[in-house]
């Protein structure tokens, strides 16, 4: 699903009991949120559905969550594996210097001198930092850069240029 208005918050790990509830793995950085939430949208792969969230709770590093309407594991069984989204209203707002990761895809990267370096493919979450994957323009290789102030110098989401800083040894292939 491309669509910059939807957030993917979570993907159906799988059912939980009889009764309609399915265990979700959170792709979100605030997986409390599902306590906030009033709806969210299935990607059944054909259609778009909107499901509205009549309850949730927190087991290990899942989130159980109960939609109104589906009350047996047959309504919902058929879904295991399908992501969950949000609207951009319904996003976790952001603070200063924080982007959505896809606003940042496709954007131009460039360096300190403004060469073009190539376009951001992709973002990777490891846990300490993010790290940039970056397409590298005539080329099929890819530039690894983490998201950290010595390296992302300057972030223009409304020229859709992304500045940065090229360590010693990052472009060594």
């Amino acid at each position: 699903m491309q669509d910059l208005d939807l957030f993917r918050v979570g993907v159906i790990a799988n059912t939980h009991g009889v009764k309609g509830e399915v265990k979700i793995f959170p792709t979100t950085d605030a997986p409390e949120r599902f306590k906030k939430l009033k709806s969210v949208i299935l990607d059944a792969k054909r259609e778009k559905i909107t499901l509205e969230i009549q309850s949730a709770r927190f087991f290990k590093n899942l989130v159980i969550v109960k939609f109104k309407g589906i009350d047996n594991i047959n309504d919902i069984e058929k879904y295991k594996g399908c992501d969950l989204y949000v609207t951009r209203e319904n996003a976790t707002p952001l603070d200063e210097g924080e982007y959505y990761i896809a606003d940042l895809i496709d954007m131009k990267v460039v360096d300190e001198e403004n060469k073009e370096l190539g376009v951001l493919f992709d973002v990777m979450q490891t846990g300490a930092n993010d790290v940039f994957v970056v397409k590298l323009k005539d080329s099929d290789k890819e530039l690894l850069l983490p998201n950290i102030p010595d390296c992302v110098l300057d972030v223009d989401l409304e020229s859709r240029v992304i500045t940065v800083h090229v360590l010693d040894g990052l472009m060594d292939m």
